[in-house]
C-alpha cells in the first residue's frame, strides 16, 4: 500500500477531499518524522512504537576484497515494535495468504 492509496481509501470512507485527506496524512507523517530527528520515542497505541536507537560501529568487510576490513560508524536507525493487536492480525495469516500477498505485490 501506498502513501497515494491510504489517501484514495481513507477519502472514500470518509467522504472528504482527497487533497484534505493527503495534507493530513503528509502532516502527521511530517510530525512524526521531526519527533524521531529529536529522538522522542512515538507510541501509537495498538498499532507499535518507533523509536531512535544508535547501532553500534563495526568492521565490515567489502566482498570484492575479502581481505579488506571496513570500519563502520555508528549511527541512528529507526526501530519499530508492533503493537499487541497489528501483532495477533498478522499472526493470523496462515502462510499460503502471506505467500499469495508477496507474489502478487512483486507484479
Amino acid at each position: 500500500m501506498t502513501k497515494r492509496d491510504l489517501v484514495i481509501r481513507i477519502s472514500e470512507e470518509t467522504g472528504l477531499a482527497q487533497q484534505q485527506v493527503y495534507d493530513v496524512v503528509q502532516k502527521t507523517l511530517d510530525h512524526l518524522t521531526e519527533a524521531l530527528a529529536r529522538r522522542e520515542t512515538i507510541e501509537l497505541r495498538n498499532f507499535g512504537v518507533f523509536e531512535v536507537r544508535i547501532r553500534k560501529a563495526r568492521i565490515g568487510r567489502n566482498p570484492n576484497a575479502p581481505a579488506t576490513d571496513v570500519p563502520i560508524p555508528p549511527r541512528a536507525i529507526v526501530k519499530f515494535k508492533a503493537g499487541k493487536e497489528m501483532r495477533e492480525a498478522v499472526s493470523r495469516l496462515s502462510l499460503t495468504d502471506a505467500t499469495i500477498a508477496s507474489t502478487a505485490q512483486k507484479q
